[in-house]
């Protein structure tokens, strides 16, 4: 951490805890074949993408997998199931966050969605009683307001210039190499947190 002043963080499974083969799960059994060609930590198709990158609203989105459903399935139930993978955040993570906001000023840059966005804020009011991630961060950048996503190099340059960062003074954490990579070739410090790991192992003190 020598020389780290700003640390930028991923969200799903960094802070918040995911499972995409749960919204894998829940399309197929509304009648979407092999949801994984379409969608996946490494791979998102167009549709998917546009979602990220704020290209098609909400509603334009539920209008388009429901033309690949069976007649019957509602709006509801396709937000339910691209939800589905959203799960919990483990409290220390959040406590960690709090502790660090001492030390350095700290980013938040997910690759996300209006639906998303929505439903992990919720998720973290009922459970922590916080109404938003915003509490724990300088700023946080959302891939579907920023019009573009990790890994393409805008994303990050968005994020060092507004808010007048040096790469080599920032540390980026996320858990797709891709996007670790390409932070790399900023000049961004990056780890790639590989399953089991945590955060809490990135910081632990040692000795």
């Amino acid at each position: 951490m020598q020389g780290i002043k700003h640390i930028i963080f991923d969200l799903g499974g960094v802070i918040l805890n995911i499972d995409i083969s749960r919204t894998a799960r829940a399309f197929e059994a509304l009648g979407v074949e092999d949801f994984g060609k379409h969608y996946s930590q490494a791979h998102v198709s167009t549709l998917f993408n546009d979602l990220e990158t704020g290209r098609v609203s909400e509603a334009e989105f539920v209008h388009k997998m429901k033309c690949v459903l069976p007649e019957g399935v509602t709006d509801e139930q396709v937000i339910g199931a691209w939800n589905a993978m959203l799960l919990d955040y483990p409290v220390a993570r959040l406590q960690l966050l709090q502790q660090l906001r001492n030390q350095y000023d700290l980013f938040l840059l997910s690759n996300t969605n209006a639906i998303h966005l929505a439903a992990f804020n919720k998720i973290l009011e009922k459970e922590r009683g916080i109404p938003s991630l915003a509490a724990f961060f300088d700023k946080t950048y959302y891939s579907h307001l920023m019009g573009c996503r990790k890994p393409e190099p805008e994303a990050w340059q968005m994020v060092l210039d507004q808010n007048g960062l040096k790469p080599e003074h920032t540390l980026f954490i996320d858990d797709t190499l891709p996007n670790v990579e390409a932070a790399q070739k900023l000049g961004i410090r990056s780890i790639h947190l590989q399953s089991p790991a945590t955060i809490l192992d990135i910081f632990k003190p040692k000795g």
